[in-house]
């Protein structure tokens, strides 16, 4: 039994030097890992609150980019926002006809969330929307800010109003 799993390991290495060794090498061809630098890493933690308003938001976002996925964006709401914001919202965007998440009919190019002041049980956070301008407008940059109000002991999102 322990001479079969010797030959078996055996023929392995023979064929992995084998495939390796019938690969032609290319002179001179570079290699694609020393052209693309590693993307720098990601953390974050579900300590901090506005950790979660950050999570939320660049997963709101990622599923806004992306056609058709009404259900996960209303799991989304469901998971990190409270049951009377989300009551809230669908009025605010039936008035508005937009995303009441995002206070937009269309979806930014990149979000940034700040921590603000904790009390009373709650704990604000700003969060900066980048809109990039159309092609032919010069790529400008133009940001709105929105106001998240966190409940502290459930963590949930309890209302979102523009900051300015």
């Amino acid at each position: 039994m322990n001479r079969s799993r010797t030959i078996s390991r055996g023929l392995v290495a023979v064929a992995l030097l084998t495939t390796a060794a019938s690969v032609p090498a290319v002179a001179d061809a570079p290699d694609v890992r020393d052209e693309v630098p590693p993307a720098p890493p990601r953390s974050g933690s579900p300590g901090p609150v506005y950790d979660r308003v950050a999570h939320f938001y660049g997963a709101y976002i990622d599923v806004a980019n992306d056609p058709g996925s009404n259900a996960a964006a209303a799991e989304l709401r469901r998971f990190y926002l409270t049951s009377d914001l989300r009551s809230r919202l669908l009025t605010w965007e039936r008035r508005n006809d937009a995303d009441g998440i995002l206070r937009s009919q269309n979806v930014p190019s990149a979000w940034k969330v700040t921590p603000g002041d904790s009390g009373m049980g709650h704990t604000y956070t700003t969060v900066r929307l980048t809109w990039e301008s159309g092609p032919g407008t010069g790529g400008e940059k133009t940001y709105t800010y929105l106001t998240v109000r966190s409940d502290l002991e459930s963590r949930k999102i309890s209302d979102i109003t523009s900051k300015y």
